[in-house]
């Protein structure tokens, strides 16, 4: 076993705890017998995947993750964060099993779903209404771009997933029911639609019970998907028979003419195409255990996966495709790196996570953080830093010698309106560089102006100091003027702020940076005071302590 396998077979970080579950579940699934399963398992803990693969045939076929996606609305940060995670797991199994076993990942599209009511803040939402119950796939696109929403949405969501060099095969519902790829298992639950049943009626309630049928017909005449009971089966012809309007309809359940309901239709979707691990949010873990037994029923084993928290908008409400709440994937991409995104998918999935403009700064301050320490870490600790899953094996640039926080004051501070004018600072105060030599910060830069125009200007309320911290102003101010103009030593510069704290007395001390950054700056936190100067200048700095004791910052 190479020293990367070995070190990510005993790492911590919750993939690595998933793909040691998925592997064994791999075995248990695929190996016949106790002791088999056994072998198998000791030939992989010690290096000999090669062998185990070779002495078991059911082990070497590929590995399927899954990710699903409803477009029934637009895709948003919870889609790709799903992607994301399973991606990291993805990456774990491969560096465990050093690359031997091949995998794949599919996204798929449940684009043959019926539209049921018509998204928030959609354009020509008259066009969904006219299609509302069609096929997603049949829906006409309100935006004027594609064949069909389904299709729009479809496109956004793969637009962006290749953008962030995903590696992924797409699978469109529509394609897979019409194009034959689930006729054989759609076949199987016609024969075992008993069974199906005695599954899913208990979950249901009572009137829903008393039509409920696991297969959904297209209409022949409407198009639309339709939930009625299912009056007759015909398992020799592969077909079920319904009623419309008083009007009886015999159709095939393959080829495209009927959709499975959703529970059903995950756990046959599963066995059709042998998927072996999917993740999915804690608001489904009693869907998950249906679908489970449903596999069962259809000859599949269902997939290994866990149950991730929620994401929460503004007002910690669940955000929802049809809602449009919460943050989408452009939003944060205006505002912060494709890099910070996957960073705070990284954190804690099993933690409940708020998902709106405020969570960016810090996601990104902290990503960076993580960043800086990565290139200095032994590979036991890299394959533990977040920084390895979401560069996925990508060279690590430089550590980024300005924080995200440190950025937006600058702007603020420079009343800055373009980059160019940022970096002007950013010359002065890392030597030699150019937009050409930091990318990541010229990035930076870029999101900076955008986050502070939108969120952090509307808000800001300077206000005049009191006696005493004017005094400590025109202090530091005093003092600044002492150093050499050229001083850029943020350690030195914050130990001066903190003198000076100290001899006027404020009590406790971040009374003193609250007043410092509510003057100059127009709020009440901010980054370290010495970084700032630092950056900003010297004899800038002093003109804005003068300003602020002035009360000119007020009256701007």
């Amino acid at each position: 076993m190479s020293s990367l396998a070995s070190l990510a077979y005993a790492g911590r970080a919750w993939p690595f705890e998933q793909a040691r579950a998925l592997i064994a579940r791999l075995i248990k699934a695929r190996v016949q017998g106790h002791e088999a399963q056994k072998q198998a398992l000791s030939l992989i803990e010690v290096g000999k995947l090669d062998e185990a693969l070779g002495n078991f045939e059911g082990l070497g076929r590929p590995v399927i993750f899954e990710t699903g996606y409803g477009p029934s609305g637009l895709p948003h940060i919870g889609t790709f964060g799903e992607v994301a995670r399973t991606t990291m797991v993805r990456q774990a199994f491969d560096a465990m099993t050093n690359g031997l076993w091949p995998s794949r990942l599919i996204c798929f599209s449940d684009d043959m779903d019926g539209l049921r009511k018509v998204p928030e803040g959609i354009p020509n939402p008259e066009i969904l209404r006219e299609d509302l119950y069609k096929p997603l796939t049949v829906v006409r696109d309100p935006f004027g771009e594609h064949p069909s929403f389904g299709q729009h949405n479809n496109n956004r969501l793969m637009k962006f997933l290749d953008g962030f060099g995903f590696t992924y095969e797409f699978l469109s519902s529509t394609d897979c029911y019409k194009g034959g790829v689930f006729d054989t298992t759609l076949l199987t639950a016609l024969e075992r639609f008993d069974d199906i049943q005695k599954i899913m009626l208990p979950t249901l309630g009572p009137d829903r019970r008393s039509t409920y049928s696991p297969f959904l017909p297209i209409s022949p005449k409407t198009g639309h998907v339709l939930q009625v009971p299912t009056l007759e089966r015909n398992v020799a012809k592969g077909t079920i028979v319904f009623e419309e309007n008083g009007e009886r309809f015999e159709v095939p359940v393959t080829g495209g003419h009927v959709k499975m309901q959703w529970k059903p239709d995950w756990a046959m979707r599963w066995a059709a195409l042998g998927v072996d691990y999917e993740m999915s949010g804690k608001d489904l873990i009693d869907s998950v255990k249906v679908s489970s037994q449903v596999c069962r029923v259809l000859g599949g084993v269902a997939p290994e996966g866990f149950n991730y928290e929620l994401f929460l908008d503004e007002q910690g409400q669940k955000i929802s495709k049809s809602k449009g709440n919460g943050l989408t994937m452009e939003d944060w991409l205006r505002y912060g790196a494709p890099e910070s995104l996957a960073y705070y998918m990284f954190q804690s999935p099993k933690s409940a996570k708020k998902l709106y403009f405020d969570v960016i700064p810090r996601a990104t301050d902290e990503y960076l953080q993580q960043l800086e320490a990565y290139p200095k870490q032994e590979l036991a600790k890299q394959i533990e830093n977040p920084v390895w899953f979401v560069l996925r094996g990508q060279e690590v640039g430089k550590g980024m010698p300005v924080t995200f926080g440190l950025m937006l004051n600058l702007v603020s501070a420079a009343n800055a309106s373009d980059k160019e004018t940022l970096w002007g600072f950013l010359r002065a105060y890392i030597p030699g560089a150019t937009p050409e030599s930091e990318p990541l910060l010229d990035r930076l830069a870029g999101y900076a102006l955008n986050y502070f125009e939108d969120f952090v200007k509307p808000s800001k309320a300077f206000r005049l100091p009191d006696a005493r911290e004017a005094a400590a102003m025109r202090d530091l101010a005093e003092r600044f003027r002492a150093l050499p103009a050229d001083t850029r030593d943020a350690e030195t510069l914050q130990n001066l702020v903190f003198e000076v704290g100290k001899v006027h007395e404020f009590e406790p001390l971040r009374a003193w940076f609250q007043a410092l950054y509510e003057v100059l700056l127009g709020q009440s936190q901010g980054p370290r005071f010495g970084s700032f100067v630092a950056i900003f200048g010297l004899e800038r700095t002093i003109d804005l302590l003068e300003q602020g004791v002035e009360g000119k910052l007020v009256v701007a």
